[in-house]
């Protein structure tokens, strides 16, 4: 994972709270950050900065999860519950 919420501005690659990787259209003064899913291109797609666990994405990771997307979910979804939030 590349980064904290702090770093992502529109243009950049983040993982929302459903583990997509998002291409962010927005970030707003408030706490919210939203976008355009690089896995089915759902959207708007917003999450609240201070209350999901958003992380900045590199290519390789949007790569990872394009590959094959059911394992890149659940090896996420493990590692999220790992951490105990």
């Amino acid at each position: 994972m590349a980064g904290l919420p702090a770093e992502i501005r529109p243009g950049d690659i983040y993982e929302d709270c459903s583990f997509h990787p998002v291409l962010c259209t927005y970030v707003d003064d408030g706490d919210e950050i939203g976008g355009i899913s690089l896995i089915d291109a759902s959207s708007p797609r917003a999450c609240s900065l201070s209350g999901c666990a958003v992380v900045k994405l590199s290519i390789d990771d949007v790569i990872a999860a394009r590959a094959d997307w059911p394992a890149y979910l659940a090896r996420r979804q493990a590692e999220f519950e790992a951490r105990g939030r």
